[in-house]
Order: structure tokens, then C-alpha cells, then sequence
């Protein structure tokens, strides 16, 4: 659960990837993917089927948009003692070429074990993607834990760990974020509680660090984030948007004291739409993990 405290805190219970090349930059579409991830008998279920998923979500992009190879063959020539040496070095890496937008609905799973009672999950996921362009805005995000410092990237966090975001754009823009929880409600925690606007205005090439006092601008009440989860482990999802363009937030529920939230499948839709009416807005998504 989330509880916030007016004195500028936030308590998170449980805080939680561009269209076909024939037709527009912008067009997204159906995909389907399916994949099955292999436990050692190092991670817990829930673990698994996130492992899992996030292979049927690469899946269903390499399926529907290819994959990129790339290969790098550095060269090192030496002379050692009396004798010349040449090292080589091939480097190889695969990139999908398209980009997740939002969930079809919920993913499917099956389970089994293996001989030595290892968990085996297969996940079928559907949703929607596009292609990856080059119109999309340049960004670079990342969450930290316990510190303001770049050093301090993190998604592995215990309960009572304070976090902060680090961003930096491309561009002048606009900026926002939100979270979803394991309960499929999504809450905005970008722009602050306090802020009636429903993006945060973010200047090129300038560094920000979010709910921290400190770093704040002048004047601004800062929401102060600590994660939490007493029990068990808690999986949780951070969306950070960013666009050259301005862009309306979501209708979402309002209560005094609460954050703004709204059900993980209706956000789904409204990002698919967003996302299609700009073609410049990046998004993304950052898994985080919470233990007790």
C-alpha cells in the first residue's frame, strides 16, 4: 500500500520498451510472444514469472520487428621478450528493433518441475509495440537508492530504503512518472502531489534529481519516497515519459492526501494513445525489486 504524509514523505507498501517501417514512424501494433525461463532453484515464483514474461515481451518484438547483430573485433598488438603478439577480441551482442508500449491484457502462465523439482515457467504475453525510429527523444533516466549520486543506481532495494531519480534530456521538454504496483494500480509520482500540472516542464542537457529536498527547486514541497515491503518481496514498475512535446496527463482518481491512481490496464490504453499522437515521446520502464 502507499500512505503519504503531508509533511513532504511518502510511505510506497509495494513501490514498485518504435511502428513498421512500409507504413508510419508512429504506428503501433499487435504482438504476441512466448517464452519459458528455467529456474536454477535460486528464485522465488514470483521472480520466475517476471523473468519469464520479460523474455515473452522480447520475444514477441524479435517475432514481429527482427533482431539487430552487431560485432565488435578489437586488436592488440604487443611485443613481448623477443616476441609479437596479436590479441583479438570479438564482442557480440543481439538488440531487438522494436520498442513494448503496453500490456494486451494479463499474461498467461504454466507451470511445471523439473527432475530436481527446479521451477520451470512459460509465459505467453500479448501486446502492443512499434517499431524503434530515430524520433523518439534521447534520454537518460535511472533510479537510486539511499544517495543522490549517479553512483548510487539501483533496483534492488530493502524495506526502508529511500529512493530518488536521476534524469537527464535531449532536449527542452516534458517529463513525467509513474509507478505500478502488484495490485495493477498505477499511481503518478511525477509532478509532485502538491503540483497542479500534469507534466514537469525539464530544460536540455540539465541534470535533475527527483524527491529530493535538497535538489528540489525553490519554493517546491518535495515528495520524499521510501519503499517498503515488510512480508514478502515486491516486484514494482517505474514509467518515466519524456517528450519535446507538452502532453496531458491521465484522468485519474484523486483523494485528499493520496496520490493520483488509476488501474494498470486503463493507463495501458492511455499510453498506447499517447504514444501514437507522439511519435517523440520515450518511455522507460524500470523494474524494481523490494525485499522484506
Amino acid at each position: 500500500m502507499i500512505n503519504i504524509f503531508r509533511k513532504k514523505r511518502l510511505m510506497l507498501g509495494a513501490v514498485m520498451f518504435t511502428a513498421s517501417a512500409s507504413l508510419f514512424a508512429a504506428d503501433i501494433v499487435s504482438v504476441k510472444g512466448e517464452s519459458t525461463y528455467y529456474d536454477d532453484g535460486t528464485h522465488s515464483k514470483v521472480e520466475c514469472m517476471r523473468l519469464a514474461l520479460e523474455q515473452a515481451r522480447i520475444d514477441a518484438l524479435a517475432k514481429k520487428f527482427g533482431t539487430i547483430v552487431s560485432q565488435d573485433i578489437l586488436q592488440n598488438d604487443r611485443v613481448q621478450g623477443n616476441r609479437e603478439h596479436n590479441d583479438f577480441l570479438s564482442l557480440s551482442s543481439t538488440e531487438v528493433r522494436g520498442e513494448w508500449v503496453a500490456d494486451e491484457g494479463d499474461p498467461e502462465y504454466k507451470f511445471e518441475r523439473d527432475a530436481e523439482e527446479n521451477l520451470i515457467v512459460t509465459c505467453v504475453i500479448k501486446g502492443k509495440a512499434k517499431a524503434i525510429d530515430n524520433e523518439s527523444a534521447e534520454f537518460n533516466s535511472q533510479v537510486l537508492r539511499n544517495g543522490t549520486d549517479s553512483r548510487n543506481a539501483d533496483i534492488n532495494f530493502r524495506n526502508g530504503d529511500a529512493m530518488f531519480l536521476d534524469f537527464q534530456g535531449s532536449e527542452d521538454g516534458y517529463m513525467a512518472v509513474f509507478l505500478e504496483d502488484e495490485q495493477k494500480n498505477v499511481f503518478q509520482l511525477l509532478p509532485y502531489t502538491n503540483d497542479q500540472k500534469s507534466r514537469i516542464p525539464v530544460k536540455k542537457g540539465t541534470r535533475y534529481v527527483f524527491f529530493s529536498p535538497k535538489d528540489g527547486q525553490k519554493g517546491e514541497v518535495v515528495d520524499e519516497l521510501i519503499l517498503t515491503a515488510s512480508y514478502n518481496t515486491e516486484y514494482n514498475r517505474v514509467y518515466v515519459l519524456y517528450s519535446p512535446d507538452q502532453f496531458s496527463s491521465p484522468v485519474m482518481n484523486r483523494e485528499p492526501g493520496q496520490l493520483p491512481w488509476m488501474n494498470a490496464d486503463e493507463f495501458s490504453k492511455w499510453l498506447v494513445r499517447t504514444r501514437k499522437n507522439d511519435p517523440k515521446m520515450g518511455v522507460k520502464a524500470m523494474n524494481l525489486i523490494i525485499a522484506p
